[in-house]
């Protein structure tokens, strides 16, 4: 009597626990479309196998809190782990005579795991919630034996390395994989050094007239790169004394790029999800718009809170705060606040400077929310007030900023914002003495511009002409490291200014203008009380 009445408890408890979980997701149907759009891109008599995140160890026997992996989620809703989607381009017939074009491998329910960690939604969960009508266990994935090698084409993505074997459970990522392996033609399939791959792409579609230009290049860097050293291509391509003998490698390097020894496909659903994901749907511009609004508000209570004797990792708490405070389950990424010289590392992420003092402070930070990842970054003087380097420097990115933004409409190219920034700063450090002319090299700026973001805080793309419903970053920045050669005045000066930027046949919109970008501005919005100054902790020192 007592274990049913626990059971029934255990039920009741659970039940309402999921009624007060958010309810803001995307809907089964946005996923369901997903699929569809993939399936219509798919080849005849073909299949899409895509594995979920593995769970990662933190330390012993503590794990990292589980991300799922974005195009799993994408295609599917399932935020849990140990999972499977597969996707086919027509329907298939089971043995009870049940139509079929894609099935979802789950974990099962277990009522002990779930006391420990939580629900689960399980087969049934999976059909009702998510809106499969065939789902299964995943340990079925292997039992299943699918004939993979009956297919076409059997698309996937290249696999981690990092999936453990914590033995005794059958349904984890790595049995899951391993049971793919064993039953396709995944043996097959010859996998180069990302490194050989480029090298071998660029002479495949480099131009006769620069055979000899190309050869010579990769002759003085080979050094560098022992894996293009291993490549036979390669050294043979090196060695060739006559445009003629480039002309033949070229040719059998195409050939090789070409060639299939199996029916796995590598490369098709990263081109087919990077070309899906990089313009939005409605229902996606509203998580990622609330995403970078939340990111633009906790700019804002730090430009309030901020004071000299703040340390770094306060400055990123107080972001952190305002993120959890709206529901952002996570940050879109490690949380970057650098003062002073410690802006000027462009993924600076130990945030352990303990005082501010009168460093301008550059914090590039983004909520993530419901999946969705704003990527924000503003830089504020730590005493509310611009120096007068400070404010050169600072004035000077966000013109190059405004001038980038400009261009950010359908049917430029993606280059174009990078160009128009890159411009406006050479020719501002110039005016300033920092470099000597806007043609000078160097690295005062030394990333890119513009990146999509959605899913990923780099999200994936085409990375060609803008198209409406896209939402990419504007970042220019300024990082001029202590030692650097130009007048002392400079040292230690990092600004970054990013803001997310919707395209639209109107033109650009700033989604997070919210937080204030102007000296103006900013210094203003620094002079008002925030609500955290009364906020003190005891002393334990």
């Amino acid at each position: 009597m007592f274990k049913k009445i626990f059971f029934y408890f255990f039920i009741l408890t659970i039940s309402i626990t999921v009624a007060q979980t958010p309810t803001d997701y995307l809907s089964a149907d946005f996923h369901k479309e997903r699929r569809a759009i993939l399936r219509g891109k798919m080849t005849k008599n073909s299949m899409a196998v895509i594995f979920s995140n593995p769970i990662r160890n933190r330390a012993n026997d503590v794990d990292y809190v589980f991300h799922q992996d974005p195009n799993f989620y994408y295609l599917t809703g399932f935020r849990e782990p140990n999972a499977v989607l597969v996707v086919f381009s027509e329907n298939q017939t089971d043995a009870n005579g049940n139509t079929y074009n894609e099935i979802l491998y789950v974990p099962k329910r277990d009522a002990r795991f779930e006391m420990w960690n939580g629900k689960r939604l399980g087969v049934e969960g999976a059909k009702s919630a998510l809106g499969f009508t065939m789902a299964k266990t995943s340990e079925e994935f292997a039992t299943d034996a699918i004939d993979f090698k009956s297919f076409e084409n059997v698309y996937i993505f290249k696999f981690s390395d990092d999936y453990r074997n914590s033995l005794g459970d059958n349904g984890e990522v790595y049995d899951l994989v391993t049971a793919f392996k064993d039953q396709s033609e995944y043996h097959k399939i010859k996998i180069e050094h990302p490194n050989v791959e480029y090298i071998h792409k660029a002479i495949a579609n480099v131009p006769d007239a620069k055979l000899e230009e190309i050869a010579k290049g990769l002759s003085k860097n080979i050094d560098k790169y022992p894996e293009l050293k291993e490549d036979t291509f390669i050294k043979a391509y090196i060695s060739a004394d006559t445009d003629a003998l480039r002309k033949e490698l070229k040719q059998k390097i195409k050939l090789n790029l070409n060639k299939r020894e199996t029916n796995i496909d590598l490369k098709f659903l990263p081109t087919i999800l990077a070309e899906m994901r990089e313009v939005k749907t409605p229902e996606e511009l509203k998580l990622l718009t609330k995403a970078i609004r939340i990111s633009a508000v906790g700019q804002i209570e730090v430009m309030k809170a901020m004071k000299p004797n703040m340390s770094e990792t306060e400055i990123q708490g107080i972001h952190e705060f305002v993120y959890k405070k709206y529901g952002a389950e996570y940050e879109g990424y490690p949380s970057i606040v650098g003062a002073g010289n410690n802006g000027c590392v462009l993924h600076y992420i130990e945030n352990n400077k303990t005082k501010l003092g009168n460093d301008l402070v550059l914090m590039d930070l983004g909520a993530e929310y419901r999946g969705y990842t704003a990527d924000v970054t503003r830089t504020i003087p730590a005493n509310g007030k611009f120096s007068p380097e400070q404010k050169a420097i600072y004035e000077l990115v966000l013109k190059a900023q405004d001038a980038g933004i400009r261009v950010c409409k359908p049917g430029n190219q993606f280059w174009q914002p990078g160009e128009q920034t890159k411009q406006v700063i050479n020719e501002g450090l110039a005016a300033l003495g920092i470099i000597s002319a806007p043609s000078e090299k160097h690295t005062y700026f030394p990333h890119g511009t513009s990146h999509h973001i959605g899913l990923d805080v780099h999200d994936p793309g085409t990375y060609g002409a803008f198209r409406e419903n896209m939402v990419i970053t504007v970042e220019p920045g300024i990082y001029i490291p202590e030692g650097s050669p130009c007048d002392k005045k400079w040292w230690g000066i990092a600004v970054r200014i990013e803001d997310d930027i919707l395209i639209t046949k109107n033109g650009p919109v700033n989604l997070s203008a919210e937080a204030p970008r102007t000296v103006e501005s900013i210094e203003k919005m620094m002079a008002k009380k925030s609500i955290l100054n009364d906020f003190l902790l005891p002393d334990l020192d």
